[in-house]
C-alpha cells in the first residue's frame, strides 16, 4: 500500500482505530523514523483515545484507557532477549482485553500471536512517502 505522506498515515491510524476489537495486536516493523510512533498515534485517535500517546521507550509499554477499549502501547526497541517480555507479563496484554500496538515487532517475532496483524513501513520514493505491507487478519 502506497502513503504518500503523513496525513495518509494518520487517516490509516484512525481507520485501523476505529475497526479494532479486543484481542488485537498490531506489530510494527519498520527502520528509525518511518512513523511506527505516528501510526500509534492515530489508531489511538480512531479508538477515542483522549490522553497524549508518547513512545514507550524507556517504559517498554504504556497504557491508555480513556478510548473505547484500552490500548497497549509497547516500544520493544530496548529489548535485549524475547525473554525479557515474560517479565512485563505480555501474555495478559497481548490475550487480554484491549488492543496491542508493538513497535520494532520484529525483535519479539516470536512471540507474537498467530492472528497478529504485521504491518511493515519501508520509505519510499521521496522523504514523505512510505510504502506499507500488511499482513495478517484486516478488518480495516
Amino acid at each position: 500500500m502506497h502513503i504518500a505522506n503523513e496525513r495518509e498515515t494518520q487517516k490509516l491510524g484512525e481507520k485501523i482505530g476505529r475497526a479494532a476489537v479486543p484481542g488485537m495486536v498490531v506489530a510494527l516493523i519498520g527502520d528509525l523514523g518511518t512513523g511506527k510512533t505516528t501510526l500509534t498515534k492515530s489508531i489511538a485517535k480512531g479508538l477515542g483515545v483522549t490522553e497524549t500517546v508518547t513512545s514507550p521507550t524507556f517504559n517498554i509499554v504504556r497504557e491508555y484507557k480513556s478510548g473505547r477499549i484500552p490500548l497497549y502501547h509497547f516500544d520493544v526497541y530496548r529489548i535485549a532477549d524475547p525473554e525479557e517480555m515474560y517479565e512485563l507479563g505480555y501474555e495478559e496484554y497481548f490475550y487480554g482485553d484491549g488492543v496491542c500496538v508493538v513497535e520494532w515487532a520484529d525483535i519479539i517475532e516470536e512471540l507474537l500471536p498467530e492472528d497478529a496483524v504485521v504491518i511493515s513501513i519501508d520509505r519510499g520514493a521521496s522523504e514523505e512517502e512510505r510504502e506499507y505491507t500488511i499482513e495478517g487478519p484486516c478488518t480495516f
